[in-house]
């Protein structure tokens, strides 16, 4: 049954080096397999795909989200390999500096060099 399997997840990248940059230098995540049109990184007990395509992402809505356990750390060591959490002042989503409460969760966003939205979440 897949329940009792990994999944893994899967971004779509217009500029593989860009991609490769951000989330190898950026996110510090190690690579386990790159190829010509597809990179995979390790991420806890997980895989994060990133596949060259030629489209992108169509999608403004999250596509993958962390969860930690301490959130202002790991925003306090983004910033200094230079990510900046995204900032939203909407009647749906508001941030105070780059975290949003939602209910549950507090959570971050970040955008990849394709618009890629990532979260980064700690639970309440």
């Amino acid at each position: 049954m897949l329940k009792d399997h990994p999944v893994d997840v899967v971004l779509l990248s217009k500029d593989l080096d860009a991609s490769r940059e951000f989330y190898e230098k950026r996110l510090g995540l190690d690579v386990i397999e790159a190829t010509d049109t597809a990179i995979t990184y390790a991420s806890g007990n997980t895989r994060l795909k990133v596949t060259a395509s030629t489209v992108g992402t169509k999608d403004e809505q999250t596509q993958a989200e962390w969860r930690v356990l301490d959130l202002r750390a790991e925003l306090e060591e983004l910033k200094h390999r230079g990510v900046e959490p995204e900032n939203y002042d909407t009647d749906e989503l508001k941030t105070v500096d780059g975290i949003a409460d939602q209910g549950d969760a507090w959570v971050a966003y970040l955008i990849d060099p394709d618009g890629n939205a990532l979260g980064i979440g700690q639970a309440k």
